[in-house]
C-alpha cells in the first residue's frame, strides 16, 4: 500500500512540475521496474514491439487525416450551410444548426476538439453577428463538439478497442444510438429554452420547407462517406484501417468534385495529421510502457481482486469508477485518461460482470463530460480561443453547465438501461 501511495505521489509531482504526460508515464514505469524487477528493463521490449507492429493502430492516423482533409478543403463549411435552412424551422434555429452540424461532422471526424474547432470556426462569428447570446453560441458548440468521440468513427473508441482487444466494429455500432440520443437531448433542451426565452434567440429568416430540403440534398454525399466507413466495416468487407483509408479516398474525391482540392490543402492536412499523431503516439508509448510494467508487477490484478472481494455492490464500485473519471476529466485529455486508467478500471469492471462494449461507451461518455469540466476541459479552451476574448473561461463554463447535466443524465440512462448501447451491435453482429 505504501508503495502504491509513493507511486501516486510521484505521478502527481511530475505532473505538477509541468513534464509531458508521456514523460511522466515513462518515468513512473522505470521506477516500478527498478523496484520490482531489479532494473531489468528488457521486460518492456515485447510491449513496445507489439505497439509499433500493430496493424489496427494504423487506423488512428487515417481517421485523423480524414478529419483534417474535411477541414482544410472547406468541405465542412458546405455541411453547415446545407443544414442551416433545414434547422431554421426549429426553435433556436442556428443554435440547433450547431448541434446538427457537430453531429454530422462527428460521423466523419472522430475527434471532440476537431469537431468543436471546425464547426466553431464556421458558426461563432455568424451567430454573433445575428445577435445570439454568447452563452448559447459557445455552450452549443462546446457541447456539440463532445459528440465527436461518441458517434463513430471515434478515435477514443479505436484506442479503447485496440488497447483492450474489444471489437472496434461493435464499439462503433454501439456508439450510434447513445450519440444520437445525446444530440437529441441537446436539441430538445435548446428548443425548450428558445420557447421559454425567445429574446435570447433572435429569429432569422425561416427558409421555405421545399427550398430547405433541396439545400439539404447537398449533405447526401457526406452520408455516402459515412456509409463507406461504417458499412464496409459492419458488413465485414474491410478492417477499421481499410475503412479509414476508403474514407480518406472518398473525401479526396468529394473535394475534387466540389473543386476544393489543392496540393496546399492536402499538404497542410498531412502536416497537421503528423503533428497530432506524433503527440498521441508519444502518449501511447508512455502508457504502453506503464501498462507493461504494471502488468508485470501484478498491481492491476491485485486491485481488481481486492475490489471484487471488498463486499461493495457492483453499482457502488461502478459509481466510484465514474467519479474517478469525472475528476480526472478536469485535468487530462481523452486519450491520456483512457490509457492511464484502463489497466486498473477495465479488469475491475469486467470482473463485476459488465459488458466490455458497454463499458467502452460509458467511458467515452465520461470523457465527454470531462471535455466540459473546468478547469481543464479541452472543449472549453477550443471555444475560448474561437471566441477571441468575447467570453471568459468562467462565463463559458457556466454556459456549459446545462449541457454537462444533460451528459450526466445520458450516462445515467445507459447505466440503468445498457441495452440502449448494446441492442444495435447485438442485432448487427448476431
Amino acid at each position: 500500500m505504501a508503495f502504491a501511495a509513493s507511486l501516486a505521489a510521484l505521478f502527481g509531482l511530475t505532473l505538477l512540475t509541468g513534464n509531458l504526460i508521456a514523460v511522466t508515464l515513462i518515468l513512473l514505469s522505470l521506477v516500478i521496474i527498478q523496484f520490482t524487477f531489479d532494473g531489468n528493463f528488457g521486460v518492456l521490449a515485447d510491449g513496445l514491439w507489439n505497439l509499433f507492429n500493430s496493424f489496427l493502430l494504423t487506423a488512428l492516423p487515417m481517421f485523423i487525416l480524414l478529419g483534417e482533409l474535411m477541414s482544410k478543403t472547406g468541405i465542412s463549411r458546405r455541411i453547415y450551410t446545407s443544414l442551416a435552412p433545414l434547422f431554421s424551422h426549429l426553435p433556436g434555429q442556428l443554435v440547433q444548426t450547431n448541434i446538427g452540424a457537430c453531429t454530422l461532422f462527428s460521423a466523419i471526424c472522430g475527434s471532440s476538439q476537431a469537431t468543436a474547432a471546425v464547426v466553431g470556426a464556421i458558426a461563432y462569428d455568424e451567430l454573433d453577428r445575428q445577435g445570439y447570446k454568447p452563452r448559447w453560441i459557445a455552450g452549443s458548440l462546446a457541447a456539440g463538439g463532445t459528440l465527436g468521440i461518441m458517434i463513430p468513427p471515434s478515435l477514443a473508441l479505436i484506442i479503447y478497442g485496440w488497447w483492450e482487444e474489444v471489437s472496434i466494429g461493435r464499439l462503433f455500432v454501439a456508439g450510434i444510438v447513445p450519440g444520437l440520443m445525446t444530440a437529441g437531448m441537446f436539441m430538445a433542451y435548446i428548443a425548450v429554452m428558445a420557447k421559454k426565452r425567445p429574446d435570447e434567440f433572435p429569429r432569422t429568416e425561416v427558409v421555405p420547407l421545399g427550398k430547405a430540403i433541396r439545400a439539404s440534398l447537398a449533405v447526401w454525399p457526406f452520408l455516402l462517406l459515412i456509409l463507406v466507413i461504417l458499412g464496409t466495416m459492419v458488413m465485414g468487407l474491410a478492417t477499421p484501417t481499410e475503412s479509414a483509408a476508403l474514407g480518406v479516398t472518398t473525401t479526396l474525391i468529394l473535394a475534387a468534385f466540389y473543386r476544393q482540392l489543392s496540393v496546399r490543402a492536402v499538404w497542410d492536412a498531412l502536416v497537421d495529421t503528423a503533428l497530432v499523431m506524433s503527440t498521441i503516439g508519444f502518449i501511447i508509448i508512455g502508457a504502453t510502457v506503464l501498462s507493461q510494467a504494471l502488468a508485470l508487477s501484478g498491481a492491476p490484478a491485485q486491485a481488481a481482486q481486492f475490489i471484487a472481494e471488498s463486499g461493495l455492490s457492483p453499482l457502488l464500485i461502478l459509481l466510484s469508477i465514474y467519479l474517478l473519471y469525472i475528476v480526472l476529466g478536469c485535468m487530462l485529455a481523452a486519450i491520456e485518461m483512457l490509457l492511464i486508467t484502463l489497466p486498473f478500471t477495465f479488469p475491475v469492471v469486467i470482473a463485476l460482470g459488465y459488458d466490455p462494449v458497454w463499458f467502452g461507451i460509458a467511458v467515452v461518455m465520461l470523457i465527454e463530460i470531462g471535455m466540459l469540466t473546468p478547469p481543464l476541459g479541452m472543449n472549453l479552451f477550443v471555444i475560448l480561443a474561437i471566441s477571441n476574448g468575447r467570453m471568459t473561461l468562467g462565463e463559458l463554463a457556466r454556459a456549459c453547465i446545462p449541457f454537462w447535466l444533460i451528459l450526466m443524465a445520458g450516462l445515467a440512462i445507459i447505466t440503468f438501461f445498457p441495452e440502449i448501447a448494446l441492442f444495435l451491435p447485438n442485432l448487427v453482429f448476431s
